[in-house]
């Protein structure tokens, strides 16, 4: 019964926005060698730079294999969250379990900034006093 609740979940996941899709991304499967993906679906590879599990997103169906890990193959996967750097890019936290703490840094409308305290669910523009510019 479980298997498909978390199958049906995952039917609707489907038809998420990257935005949406990053906010429940633990409910995706992780990437798994030998298995055929539609352009679209989302699956999860490694750890994002706040230890969350890394989002993808694939570009072009295509049956996976070991040599094209999400990571390494951008005509395959995108990072869903993640600037061309690397860095996470901000996103609205839901409450104090998804907040950014100090010393967090996002990618914030092109410019990187750091978290200046935790729990911190304000925007850069929105409370100024919570963040700093930092540089790449």
């Amino acid at each position: 019964m479980a298997e498909q609740f978390r199958k049906a979940v995952q039917m609707f996941a489907a038809s998420l926005s990257d935005e949406q899709a990053l906010e429940i991304a633990t409910i995706y499967d992780a990437w798994a060698a030998d298995k055929n993906y539609a352009a679209g679906e989302f699956l999860t590879y490694g750890v994002n730079s706040v230890g969350d599990p890394q989002l993808y997103k694939v570009v072009q169906a295509h049956t996976s294999q070991l040599d094209w890990l999400p990571d390494l193959s951008p005509s395959l996967y995108v990072a869903i969250g993640l600037d061309e750097k690397g860095y996470p890019v901000w996103s609205q936290p839901t409450g104090a379990h998804d907040a950014y703490n100090k010393g967090d840094i996002v990618d914030y409308n092109g410019v990187l900034y750091e978290s200046l305290m935790d729990g911190n669910t304000h925007s850069p523009a929105d409370y100024p006093a919570g963040w700093k510019a930092v540089e790449a």
